[in-house]
């Protein structure tokens, strides 16, 4: 019944998608235009209703173990914990790629009740293009992944889910990955409405910028629980490791943070129209290319869904049509969204002009990182590892002028400014100066880039402090645009100085270890008292005993674990971690009590 009602109702949104493309794209008079307006209005609200429907069907399933449909008997037990079962709905290819075409439609949906203020005929074209997203991956969806196909016959229970993605953080971080990631697609119909219009009015710029903004935001959260997710989860002791898929998601976010920028200045100065179009296109087709790297089977990692190539054509088939045929129609009637305004090249335009073109070459580093090898082996069958040394030495170079600019540019006056316009960043310029100076004495061992990268993070802060005081002081009311600035900007600062932290003064050992050993290390004695097995829900698990003493004589008690889940046969460690502001303890238990 779930199966059947399910698969009728991605048919009905199949249409839906297809009457909304039907009456939104063809051009005509202005009654018209109103009449297919209000109808692919109607058909996109019916798209997304659908496809809700037909999600929550599939979550009931996952809810239910209900093992008649493959897709839970592959990825659940009737033993698994309900926020895994849950989980488990978008933890597998098919389930996810249902989410991302539910959070494709609703934002058609958001798009047709949130535009008519742009002009009927650009309105109406953003949602003809979105209902032709809409209809390419929900063909890909209904005919090639399925997500209600029938198990004949049902299992007497299922496989479970992946033990490496049974954690809260990931039971939360793809939802919010995708409206980011998906989010874009809006701006990338509004930029090709545009293009095909050749008009870009400034309730245009507006919607770009709102709906990247929100997008943006989403994908930045996506990123940070994925990050938590690693840290905890995996036990290698890091945040970001250069994966492959990792680094799918950081190139559209890194051009959603270029176009958020160019969409301010589009709005409010008239410029950068044709700029902000491009990146609205390459966000998006770097967001469908992330798509293709996880389920194509090209790639081995632990955030891949699938691997099967037959998908990969489908999805490379996708973005060839979608992300090559916007920018041939840029090349084509680019020039059309001709800018009004010029600007000097000392102005808040420039400074952005400038964040640009460094946030796309990092960019371009990371692009030529993660495809150069699977290019290489495509073409020679020659194989090859870029992993962190190329990205350090590539992409940290460029993000440095773009730290140091970064209190910079919201002190520039638009248009054209004077040096003298940010004299009131020299308390920062001294405060940075002192943090790199305190910090290079603190340790004689601490490198130099360390003390440099720590003066950076302090000059970011309190640049933006500064910034926020001048504001306050010339007695004008910044509204919530500016502080969310401060808040992204700071946000930048404390990333530097926790990447720095972590890279500079992390202390770490493999000691093999017997229940009573101990072992002395950063200041603090460990006593590995005992080991003792433990059962979960769906899992064994061995459990050890680490007694901490730290310096200042306090105690904590560490408990790392090395579990087995016996459905999958699948080994995971569970890391014990003392959170503090002075640093984090992190344990984590070998294969036979190695820690």
């Amino acid at each position: 019944m779930i199966a059947a009602a399910g698969t009728a109702a991605l048919a009905l949104a199949l249409a839906a998608a297809a009457v909304q493309a039907g009456a939104c794209l063809p051009a005509a008079g202005h009654a018209a235009q109103s009449r297919r307006l209000r109808l692919g209005c109607r058909a996109a609200f019916a798209q997304a209703g659908l496809l809700a429907a037909a999600f929550v069907l599939l979550a009931a399933a996952f809810l239910a173990s209900d093992f008649s449909i493959a897709l839970v008997a592959a990825h659940s037990h009737s033993a698994k914990p309900v926020l895994f079962k849950l989980a488990a709905t978008w933890g597998n290819h098919e389930g996810s790629l249902a989410l991302w075409v539910l959070v494709l439609a609703l934002a058609g949906a958001g798009l047709a009740a949130h535009g008519g203020d742009m002009g009927a005929r650009l309105h109406a074209r953003a949602l003809g293009v979105q209902a032709v997203l809409g209809l390419a991956f929900m063909a890909f969806l209904l005919f090639a992944s399925n997500p209600f196909a029938r198990l004949h016959p049902p299992a007497a229970d299922g496989m479970g889910l992946n033990p490496v993605l049974q954690d809260a953080a990931l039971a939360i971080h793809p939802p919010f990955l995708y409206l980011g990631y998906v989010g874009l697609s809006v701006p990338f119909s509004l930029a090709v409405a545009a293009l095909w219009e050749g008009a870009a009015p400034p309730a245009w710029a507006r919607r770009l910028r709102l709906w990247t903004l929100a997008s943006w935001s989403m994908l930045t959260i996506g990123i940070a629980l994925g990050s938590w997710w690693a840290y905890r989860e995996l036990g290698w002791g890091g945040f970001w490791f250069w994966d492959p898929v990792e680094n799918a998601s950081l190139m559209p976010w890194l051009v959603a943070i270029a176009l958020l920028h160019c969409a301010i200045v589009a709005q409010r100065r008239g410029a950068l129209r044709q700029w902000s179009a491009l990146l609205a296109i390459l966000a998006f087709s770097l967001a469908v290319l992330g798509t293709f790297l996880v389920r194509s089977g090209v790639l081995v990692s632990v955030h891949s869904f699938a691997t099967d190539p037959t998908r990969g054509i489908f999805i490379l088939a996708i973005l060839a049509a979608v992300g090559g045929g916007a920018l041939l129609l840029f090349a084509w009637r680019g020039g059309r969204l001709g800018d009004e305004s010029l600007f000097a090249p000392l102005s808040r335009e420039g400074a952005i002009l400038v964040n640009n073109l460094l946030l796309c070459c990092g960019c371009a580093c990371v692009f030529v990182g993660t495809l150069y090898p699977l290019a290489l082996e495509a073409l020679t069958g020659d194989k090859v590892s870029v992993g962190a040394p190329f990205f350090n030495l590539t992409f940290a170079p460029l993000m440095l002028p773009l730290f140091l600019l970064l209190p910079l540019g919201p002190a520039l006056a638009w248009k054209q400014a004077r040096a003298a316009a940010l004299k009131h960043l020299l308390p920062a310029a001294v405060a940075a100066l002192a943090t790199g100076a305190l910090v290079a004495a603190w340790q004689s061992q601490t490198p130099l880039w360390a003390a440099f990268a720590c003066a950076l993070g302090a000059w970011i802060l309190a640049g933006t402090a500064c910034e926020a005081a001048q504001r306050l002081r010339a007695q004008t009311r910044p509204g919530l645009g500016f502080w969310g600035m401060c808040l992204a900007h700071g946000g930048a600062g404390v990333l530097l100085l926790g990447i720095t932290a972590l890279s500079a003064w992390s202390v770490e050992r493999i000691e093999a270890l017997r229940p009573g050993d101990a072992v002395d290390m950063a200041g603090f004695h460990i006593v590995f008292e005992a080991a003792e097995p433990v059962r979960g829900a769906n899992w064994l698990a061995e459990r050890a005993r680490l007694r901490v003493r730290s310096a200042d004589g306090a105690i904590l008690l560490l408990q790392p674990e090395r579990r087995i889940y016996p459905i999958r046969g699948v080994a995971t460690s569970e890391t014990a971690i003392d959170y503090s502001l002075a640093g984090d303890l992190y344990a984590v238990l070998g294969d036979q009590w190695a820690v």
